[in-house]
This record gives structure tokens, C-alpha cells and sequence, in this order.
């Protein structure tokens, strides 16, 4: 059975995701057999991906387009390693090919190792930069983070059918069918305008 993995950090990159899932089915998984997440590659505990290593079996192959798609922490790619030689797989990143399905070449292996440890460098980088990026922000005087919700931001359309819940026409699920928000949205906005009122 061939079986796929795809990652992405956030669901913003879901363009990135659907490249993973094509490539993925032209090496022959089947959307009954792909796991796939929206979660940092330095994060170990993946339910899908633990889904994945619980469910295959000996002979079996994994796909994934990359090594940091499975993971970008060294310690963790080596335990998969482990799994890979214990289940007799096959694990198949882009055109790395690491066949555990026999004794495993140590030139491969060493290789597989050595992506490993880029992958997990890079994470590193890429994380410093944000965090240089952050300070050097703030040093400025830039506001880091989502900007506070206030009364003038709320949309015209809340306004126009908040006196009908305050009324007890509606409740706030037809208040944000209403207004064609989400439900949290909605919780935020009464939030906001009810501190308001208590002001006054």
C-alpha cells in the first residue's frame, strides 16, 4: 500500500498543500490513503501523522514531497527511521528513495540523516528571522499583533440588525447568519459594544 503525507505551517498555504496533494497522488497514493495537516514541522505531536506510522504496515511506502514535510526535527526523523526498519517500509521524499524493506545502505541512510539536519537548520533560521523581524518592529514603534477591535471598525451591517438582538428578536446565531459573519465575530462585536454601553 503507498501512502502519502502532506504539511503545511497554516492553512494560509493551502495552494502549497494542493501542490503536495497532486504530487502525492502522481507517485501513486489514493486520497483514502494521504494524511494531511496544517502544523509547524518542529512539532512532534502530529495526529495525522501519528495516524500514518500507526496504520502502516510491513511493506508498505510513505510518500512525502520533502524531508521537512514529514518533520524538521532531527530526533523525531530518526525515530520515523526507526518505525520505516522495524515495518520493513519504504519512505520516498521528493527523489530520495530510503528502502527499509532490506538492509539499508548507510550511504542512504547517512544522507537521509544529513536532509534531516538542514531541514531542522533552516527551521531554526527561518525562526530567528521572524523574531529579529518582531523586535526590530517594536523597536520602531509598531504595533505587533491583530489590531484592536473598537466601535468604528464594527461593519455598517452589525449596526443595522444589532437592535433586533438587543431586542430579543434574534439570537446571535441569526445575528451572524444576519450579518454573514462567524459566530465568534459576532461575540467579539457584542463584546466590544456592550463594554461601551457599560461605560456609559
Amino acid at each position: 500500500m503507498i501512502y502519502g503525507y502532506a504539511r503545511c505551517s497554516t492553512n494560509e498555504t493551502r495552494q502549497d498543500i494542493d501542490r503536495q496533494l497532486r504530487e502525492l497522488r502522481a507517485g501513486g497514493a489514493t486520497d483514502k490513503t494521504i494524511y494531511f495537516e496544517y502544523v509547524s514541522g518542529a512539532k512532534t505531536d502530529r495526529p495525522e501523522l501519528q495516524k500514518l506510522l500507526d496504520v502502516v504496515q510491513e511493506g508498505d511506502t510513505i510518500l512525502a514531497t520533502e524531508v521537512s514535510r514529514i518533520t524538521r526535527s532531527t530526533q523525531q526523523l530518526c525515530e520515523i527511521l526507526e518505525i520505516a526498519k522495524s515495518k520493513h517500509l519504504r519512505l520516498v521524499f521528493g527523489t530520495l528513495v530510503v528502502d527499509c524493506s532490506k538492509t539499508l545502505d548507510p550511504m542512504t541512510e547517512g544522507m537521509l540523516k544529513m536532509m534531516g539536519v538542514f531541514a531542522e537548520i533552516e527551521r531554526n533560521m527561518i525562526s530567528d528571522r521572524v523574531r529579529s523581524g518582531l523586535q526590530n518592529a517594536v523597536a520602531k514603534g509598531k504595533v505587533i499583533g491583530r489590531p484592536v477591535t473598537s466601535p468604528d471598525s464594527i461593519p455598517p451591517v452589525f449596526y443595522r440588525y444589532y437592535p433586533k438582538y438587543k431586542n430579543k428578536d434574534i439570537n446571535k446565531r441569526e445575528l451572524a447568519d444576519l450579518c454573514n459573519l462567524s459566530y465568534p465575530t459576532i461575540f467579539k462585536y457584542l463584546k466590544v459594544i456592550e463594554g461601551e454601553f457599560e461605560k456609559e
